[in-house]
């Protein structure tokens, strides 16, 4: 009996974890709330922009510096992406750990499997 009542608390706990893993879905307005937590963030990319130094910004909900929320892509990891500059205008979900710079919400991109284009 008490295996079985073991075997069901540890089962419980790692479904809880699993589920709690999740990224959850918000909005660029909501990202600053949600910074240290990993989660996704959906709307219409404002504006793609690259500065001099080969960092790439893709902006949500405003152009800088008005935006609500951005995602960055560092230079060292600019050739694992192709076609960024293609996301203007349309509805894309960035996932990730959102953490705030200079007060705006950020995700850091590192892989092309957090960007989904939605429209």
């Amino acid at each position: 009996m008490r295996f079985i009542a073991k075997l069901f608390s540890t089962a419980g706990l790692a479904l809880f974890l699993a589920v709690s893993a999740q990224a959850e879905t918000i909005t660029p307005k909501e990202a600053a709330y949600y910074a240290g937590d990993s989660a996704t963030v959906a709307g219409v990319v404002s504006q793609v922009s690259t500065s001099n130094g080969g960092t790439t910004f893709i902006n949500f909900d405003g152009r800088y510096p008005n935006h609500k929320f951005y995602a960055v892509l560092f230079r060292k990891n600019a050739g694992e992406f192709s076609g960024i500059h293609s996301l203007e205008g349309r509805t894309v979900a960035i996932t990730g750990t959102i953490e705030l710079y200079k007060g705006k919400p950020q995700i850091i991109l590192r892989s092309p499997s957090q960007i989904d284009i939605l429209k």
